[in-house]
């Protein structure tokens, strides 16, 4: 049976990218100034307007796909005949796959002979739209649902997701670091320098004071046991286009890496980060510790 493969707006893929390639994108909202808003769609809110807010003192919050609107998209994608292939934003920093399970099980409850796959790919935005585009490829280079979840078992482990955050205090709000460290490190000019763990959290791995030489760290752990059998890197940014151009300059020197696609942080990450936040996301050959 053919499969329709479903995934969240946290990919940061574009609604263009998931129309041509017949993606189902289910969105996570942003509640701004007690307006809350969609992130998929020609209404939804931009991480332009959400940063611009954001700076003149906005504190948005965010909230996960809730198991109605799963179960909803689940049982409209079996009864047009079709499987599911649910790529989930990371556990580690949302509710929103555990969403996805519980829905599924009701599903299934009403539906028994339903085939309804859920993977946690432990990323999150262009890391989980990495994963996204590699699935599309290999559906649609014919590969059966069976072939795209054994290709994520082995690509998410090696996913790398390197982070260089400028504004430290929304990760202060959002608990990833002390605010005692956000503080000081604003005051030092300090970097956090960030990765996700294999249970799909993010943690701080390093303290970097000086963002150029932040950023120039970025770029040696992607090259660090990076798998030239994937010579696309794909960098989020937050705010500063103009870095993530200086960064994807840089990442093109290395004669192992092709291809850098350059993909805005959207509104969902974008409220953890703040501006200035750059990520290299990348397939390393061994697994990540």
């Amino acid at each position: 049976m053919t499969y329709k493969i479903i995934t969240d707006s946290t990919t940061d893929l574009s609604d263009a990218y998931m129309a041509a390639h017949d993606v189902v994108m289910l969105g996570l909202t942003v509640t701004l100034d007690e307006t809350t808003y969609q992130t998929v769609g020609l209404d939804r809110l931009t991480s332009d307007v959400l940063l611009e807010k954001m700076a003149a003192g906005a504190k948005p919050v965010t909230s996960q796909i809730n198991v109605g609107q799963f179960s909803e998209t689940f049982k409209s994608v079996i009864h047009s005949g079709n499987d599911v292939l649910y790529l989930g934003f990371s556990s580690g920093l949302s509710g929103t796959y555990q969403s996805a399970e519980m829905a599924k099980q009701l599903v299934l409850d009403e539906i028994p002979s339903a085939r309804i796959t859920t993977v946690d790919t432990l990323a999150a935005a262009s890391g989980e739209g990495y994963l996204v585009k590699e699935a599309v490829k290999l559906r649609d280079n014919g590969a059966s649902l069976d072939e795209v979840v054994a290709a994520m078992q082995d690509l998410i482990p090696r996913l790398r997701s390197w982070v260089m955050a400028d504004d430290l205090y929304h990760l202060a709000r959002g608990g990833r670091i002390s605010k005692t460290a956000a503080t000081v490190g604003t005051l030092v000019n300090i970097k956090p320098i960030i990765d996700v763990d294999p249970e799909g959290q993010l943690r701080q791995v390093g303290k970097i004071r000086g963002k150029k030489k932040a950023l120039k760290t970025l770029v040696t752990n992607t090259l660090t046991d990076f798998d030239p059998a994937y010579p696309h890197v794909m960098v989020g940014y937050s705010g500063e286009p103009d870095v993530a151009e200086e960064v994807k300059a840089e990442l093109l020197q290395s004669n192992l890496i092709t291809e850098v696609t350059l993909t805005p942080l959207g509104p969902t990450i974008a409220t953890h980060t703040g501006t200035g936040t750059i990520a290299i996301f990348s397939i390393g050959r061994t697994q990540r510790l």
